[in-house]
């Protein structure tokens, strides 16, 4: 009897997860082989690594910090890619959404229990106004929205500098390069984050409500799978897309609104650290799963504290992101054969 390979259209969810947990651990073998001809000793570093990250509170708070932000920009790349949008400019309108909720904290007056309202809606407005025009051009004149979100990073990222140093700068003069501290914080949540991280999770669990349990969810994964079939079944194309892309924009800006309100309590050039690009990687991991987002996004914050952890060992950043990448690049091979299976005939 001859077997043969046999490529399905998508792998058994168990399937799928044997495949991403031996990819994980074969690229932390490779790491270890590579770390062990550099003369360290892996498996001293990665007791260091959970001992630091796991054992502490200090490093419970660094992860659930580095996690909740990119919950937000994950959400926002696989949201977009639920209708075929390709929104890496997560990162463009994170600074945007940080920037109007700064806005908000330092020139509305009011109590915190106002403001912080405001400054979710500011933050969510701004990522949408973001990509408003990436949007537009891709609805109606067919524009690549790679290359326009893309371009709008390196902008919102200059104006935010622009504020930060010039017109919006500290006026005690007791901090360079940054504003004021707000005189409004997003307040803790079980000693450890603040209220981001709850609200995070259901932010992607109303997002996964959406696309599952509602009409407009399914004609969205219709018309993000076959955008000739939606067309031909008279489902509004171009209006989804354009909601979709700025619902992305808007999860998106609430990731700055929370780092600003919640972690760095000042507006400040590269407060990002890279989470918007650091989105796309996670919704890769999660398959443009709005659940799968929170699984990815901590798995990348437990990866990036541990990079973290280890060039205090010693090791050099380069060396760092090539462990990273090196996950990333086995979990992708991982996927890909998953989707393979050998049958007879």
């Amino acid at each position: 009897m001859a077997y043969r390979i046999q490529r399905i259209p998508s792998a058994p969810p168990s399937v799928a997860f044997a495949a991403r947990g031996m990819a994980i651990v074969l690229a932390l073998v490779t790491a270890g082989i590579v770390l062990a001809a550099l003369g360290f000793n892996p498996l001293a570093l990665g007791w260091q690594v959970l001992r630091t990250t796991f054992g502490s509170s200090y490093g419970l708070e660094d992860v659930g910090l580095l996690v909740i932000p990119l919950i937000f920009t994950g959400l926002a790349v696989a949201v977009g890619q639920k209708i075929g949008a390709q929104n890496i400019g997560a990162e463009g309108q994170f600074y945007a959404g940080a920037f109007a909720a700064t806005g908000v904290a330092l020139f509305v007056p009011g109590p915190t229990a106002v403001i912080l309202p405001l400054m979710f809606v500011a933050g969510a407005i701004g990522g949408a106004i973001w990509i408003l025009v990436p949007t537009l051009a891709r609805a109606y004149a067919d524009v690549n929205e790679l290359i326009t979100t893309l371009l709008l990073n390196f902008v919102a990222t200059l104006m935010v500098y622009w504020v930060a140093t010039g017109p919006w700068l500290d006026p005690s003069g007791r901090a360079l390069a940054t504003t004021a501290r707000l005189p409004h914080e997003v307040p803790e949540f079980w000693g450890i984050v603040h209220w981001g991280l709850p609200v995070a999770g259901v932010v992607v669990l109303l997002v996964a409500a959406l696309f599952a349990f509602t009409r407009w969810g399914y004609e969205v994964r219709i018309a993000g799978s076959n955008p000739q079939a939606a067309r031909y079944a008279g489902m509004p194309f171009r209006r989804h897309l354009i909601v979709v892309m700025l619902l992305s924009g808007a999860i998106a800006g609430l990731a700055g609104m929370f780092e600003v309100a919640g972690t760095v309590h000042r507006l400040q050039g590269g407060i990002s650290n890279n989470f918007g690009y650091l989105g796309i990687m996670v919704a890769v991991l999660a398959r443009s799963s709005p659940i799968g987002v929170l699984p990815a996004a901590a798995l990348m914050a437990v990866i990036l504290n541990s990079g973290i952890v280890l060039q205090t060992q010693g090791i050099t950043v380069s060396t760092v992101l090539a462990i990273t990448g090196l996950i990333l690049f086995y979990t992708a091979i991982g996927d890909e054969l998953a989707r393979y299976r050998i049958v007879r005939g």
